[in-house]
């Protein structure tokens, strides 16, 4: 039974490209789950664990022809076998544009090492760690995980030609790991499992990976190591632009975009000051008003950031309590409609998360997850540091600053649309979603809820919200200027720091964020905005007719898709 599985997921991909009476979408969703069933499992898909990738070179060729076929039927939006699918047809073209432009183009089963490294070092994870596994597929899986492994191994030898150096020296420590885990880790840790009762060949298995293991580790020693090359993370400006337009789904140029956030940023530094003003007029009326506009602006920082949080229990405890607070304030005014059961705990972020702990994050479950718990990871520093330096990253994560964000990260933001979204009829929608939507919305949230009164009594969380919008402009205008004018890290701090007047703990942060995710450091400005007028001219369609819950909930319930597509839902 487990063996027909197997061949089952293996020719999945084959049989759906011959299938026509099968729709495109899940034609393509089944395809996708086939060629990256790692990827399958990580979005909640438990059946993808009985299989892994298979990267020969027939199987990526197979891959590109599919994609390109699908691509036909989905690039013309006004074609029968579109109609009613609009919305899913546009998804896809995007992904599949990037698939196509991945592997004809990138190529990165010939010049990406950790393409392979990745998936050989981590092939046992999700196995060892299942807790929906017997014990008999556990077993079965071990070997068959272990196969497959060999043959990603052969498979790299077969194809790579080159590799970044800095990849390849952290590919041979990993693989070099990965040896020894073979070798003696998964052996002892099986030890007492019966595994020959249900792999009779089990010993010969895992030794024979282990062997091919050690044979890529000299192949990228001896072969690839001499032509590896010195990567370049800048893109350039016709990369940067090609991905731009698949991102935005638009014909937006990096110009275009560099000057609309460089707009933003001078509309918005003007308001921080006017709002600077009147806050010190109101918080200290016998005392003068700096003549300098910096000055005058600084001076309320001063004060925003001298509201801090004193440790990391001190800023759990604020932070859950703010969080009830939110969900009290959105149902009292009619936002939005708040999900009937809550999936959400409140953490601080662990050290071993590395720089990640310095900022936070929202760790949502994969969409088809049977269980959905959402985690908020808040930003954390050990106590173990000098207090100066403690006492300057807090006043980066000061309170007011958290009141403004926890719109943003929570409600009716990040946690509530991925909440809500989830429960989408469109697979399509969950597996390939709008990137631009995500941070787009919980963007636009901020206002919104400004907007209908939050916090109105404090000038300062007014005041913070417009520094995290002039953060937004910041991180498109420096995106574009590093990728096409080929600014450096010290043009990017000066910039930050004195234009955008980022926060210290923000701006050294920014040069990582924007070799990583050059796109998503786009998407809080360019979906914010876009989400900002949709609602304006909403507004103006409806006059007294308009309705805010039902603008939001329309929203959260048709999830993430092209933003420009709510016009014609909305009506």
């Amino acid at each position: 039974m487990r063996a027909l599985f197997f061949c089952f997921l293996s020719v999945t991909m084959t049989t759906t490209i011959h299938t026509a009476t099968v729709d495109f979408g899940q034609r393509y969703i089944a395809a996708w789950t086939a060629f990256y069933p790692s990827k399958a499992l990580d979005q909640g898909i438990h059946a993808a664990i009985f299989d892994y990738e298979d990267l020969s070179p027939e199987k990526i060729a197979t891959w590109l022809d599919f994609n390109k076929e699908i691509l036909k039927v989905v690039s013309d939006l006004n074609a029968p076998a579109v109609q009613g699918r609009q919305i899913d047809a546009r998804l896809l073209r995007a992904q599949i544009r990037s698939e196509i432009h991945k592997w004809e183009q990138q190529k990165p089963h010939i010049n990406s090492p950790s393409l392979y490294i990745g998936l050989i070092s981590k092939a046992m994870e999700d196995i060892l760690k299942a807790d929906f596994l017997d014990d008999a597929d556990r077993a079965q899986l071990i070997c068959h995980r272990a196969t497959a492994v060999k043959a990603l191994c052969i498979s790299a030898i077969q194809s790579l030609k080159t590799g970044p150096q800095s990849e390849l020296q952290r590919g041979l420590k990993q693989l070099a790991k990965t040896m020894t885990f073979y070798s003696e880790t998964l052996p002892q840790l099986t030890r007492d499992w019966k595994m020959p009762a249900y792999c009779p060949d089990y010993t010969k298995i895992y030794q024979s990976t282990a062997g091919q293991i050690e044979e890529l580790h000299k192949h990228l020693k001896t072969k690839i190591a001499p032509v590896a090359t010195i990567s370049n993370p800048i893109l350039g400006k016709q990369e940067y632009g090609r991905r731009l337009r698949n991102y935005f789904d638009n014909e937006l140029s990096p110009e275009a975009l560099g000057q609309m956030a460089l707009e933003e940023i001078e509309e918005v530094r003007d308001l921080i000051y006017e709002v600077s003003k009147d806050y010190l007029l109101e918080r200290y009326p016998d005392q003068a008003i700096p003549k300098n506009r910096l000055a005058t602006i600084k001076a309320a920082f001063a004060d925003m950031e001298e509201d801090a949080p004193t440790s990391g229990q001190d800023y759990l405890a604020f932070w859950q309590d703010l969080s009830v607070k939110a969900m009290a304030f959105i149902e009292e005014h009619q936002i939005a409609t708040l999900p009937k059961f809550q999936t959400l705990e409140i953490k601080s972020a662990p050290e071993s998360s590395g720089p990640a702990a310095r900022i936070g994050w929202v760790e949502s479950a994969p969409p088809f997850a049977p269980n959905p718990l959402t985690t908020l990871y808040l930003p954390s520093i050990p106590d173990t540091l000098p207090a100066q330096e403690q006492k300057e990253f807090w006043s980066s994560f000061n309170k007011p600053f958290n009141r403004m964000i926890v719109i943003h990260e929570l409600f009716p933001g990040h946690y509530m649309q991925i909440k809500i979204s989830r429960e989408s009829p469109h697979p399509v929608r969950l597996y390939f979603p709008y990137r631009l939507y995500f941070e787009g919305w919980a963007t636009f949230t901020e206002r919104v809820l400004l907007d209908a009164g939050w916090e109105k009594e404090n000038k300062l969380t007014l005041l913070a919200h417009l520094r995290k919008r002039l953060e937004n402009a910041n991180r498109a205008y420096t995106s574009v200027q590093v990728h096409c004018q080929n600014w450096n890290q010290e043009q990017v701090m000066q910039f930050s720091t004195e234009t955008s007047l980022l926060a210290p703990q923000f701006a050294k942060s920014l040069w990582g964020r924007l070799m990583r995710s050059p796109m998503q450091m786009t998407s809080y400005f360019l979906g914010g905005k876009l989400f900002t007028d949709l609602l304006a001219s909403e507004k103006e369609r409806l006059g007294e007719d308009f309705v805010l819950i039902d603008f939001m909930d329309t929203i959260l319930r048709a999830g993430p898709i092209p933003i420009d597509e709510f016009t014609n839902l909305l009506k």
